[in-house]
C-alpha cells in the first residue's frame, strides 16, 4: 500500500468542499474581492478551474513520456484567468466541476508505474508524478481560504496542515529568513515540533494551523507568538518578523521517485 489512495481521498474531499462553497456563491458574490490583492472571487475560481487542467497536462506528460507544459506560458495563464474571472456564478461552478471530473478520471486511469515518472511545473525542480496530488490539494486548500466565503484555516484537515508545514520546512529559504526558529505547539501546550537554524532572527511559536496560515500569507499572525531570545512568550501578531517567501520551490528536491507508504 502506498500513499496514493489517501491522497486521492483527500483530494476528492477537498474538491467536494470547494464545489459546495462555489455552489453557494451568487453573481454578486463572485464579483466581490477575494483575500488576494487585485483578485475577485471570480479570479480565484477561474484559476482553480484552469489549474485542474494544468495538472491534467502534467499527468498526460507522466502517462505518455512526452513533455506537456503545465501552462503555455505565464502570460497565457494570466490572460486566461482575467478573461474568465467575470463569468457568472453558474459558469464558474460548471468549469470547476468539469475540470475536477477530467482530473479525477486522469488520476484514476494513470498506470501504476507512471506515478514515478518525472514531470515539472512552471518552476524547477522536477518531481515524480505522484506529487501532483499534493500540489493540487495545496492549490485547493489555500485558495479555498482566499475566497473568504466561510472556509478558513481552522477548516484545514490536520493531514494537510502537517504535510504543508513539512514541505515548507524542506524548501525554507534560509538566506531570506528573518525567523530563527519555529516552535509548533498542540492545543494542550505540548511542543509537537521545533525547527531550529532557519536564519537570523527571533523564534516564533503557535499551533500548526495558525503557523501555516501565517507562513502562507493567509493571516497576519493571529495566535502566532514572538519569542525574543532569552525572554518568555509575548502576545502574537504585532512585532512579528516578515515570513520569507513561501515555497520558493513547488516541490522538495529530494522526493522519492516511487510513491512512498506515507508522506510526509
Amino acid at each position: 500500500m502506498t500513499v496514493l489512495p489517501a491522497l486521492q481521498a483527500e483530494l476528492a474531499s477537498a474538491t467536494n468542499q470547494l464545489l459546495a462553497t462555489a455552489a453557494s456563491l451568487s453573481d454578486a458574490d463572485i464579483a466581490a474581492p477575494s483575500l488576494l490583492p487585485g483578485w475577485t472571487r471570480g479570479h480565484v475560481l477561474a484559476h482553480l478551474a484552469q489549474n485542474a487542467d494544468s495538472h491534467l497536462n502534467l499527468l498526460t506528460w507522466a502517462r505518455t513520456g512526452v513533455k506537456v507544459p503545465q501552462y503555455a506560458s505565464v502570460e497565457a495563464r494570466a490572460a486566461a484567468i482575467e478573461e474568465a474571472a467575470a463569468r457568472p456564478a453558474a459558469r464558474h461552478l460548471a468549469g470547476l466541476e468539469e475540470g475536477a471530473a477530467r482530473l479525477s478520471a486522469a488520476v484514476r486511469d494513470l498506470p501504476p508505474e507512471r506515478w514515478s515518472a518525472p514531470v515539472e511545473g512552471m518552476r524547477p525542480p522536477p518531481h515524480p508524478a505522484w506529487y501532483l496530488l499534493v500540489r493540487r490539494i495545496r492549490e485547493i486548500g489555500l485558495h479555498h481560504v482566499d475566497l473568504a466565503a466561510g472556509y478558513g484555516p481552522a477548516e484545514w484537515p490536520e493531514a494537510f496542515v502537517l504535510r504543508e508545514l513539512h514541505d515548507c520546512r524542506a524548501c525554507w529559504p534560509r538566506d531570506h529568513s528573518a525567523i530563527g526558529e519555529i516552535v509548533l505547539r498542540a492545543a494542550s501546550g505540548e511542543i509537537v515540533d521545533r525547527w531550529p537554524d532557519l536564519g537570523r532572527g527571533p523564534a516564533v511559536e503557535g499551533a500548526p494551523a495558525d503557523m501555516l496560515a501565517w507562513l502562507t500569507g493567509r493571516s497576519s499572525g493571529a495566535r502566532v507568538t514572538l519569542v525574543p531570545v532569552g525572554q518568555p512568550c509575548t502576545s502574537g501578531g504585532p512585532g512579528l518578523p516578515e515570513p520569507p517567501p513561501w515555497l520558493t520551490m513547488p516541490a522538495p528536491a529530494d522526493l522519492p521517485a516511487t510513491p512512498p507508504e506515507g508522506y510526509p
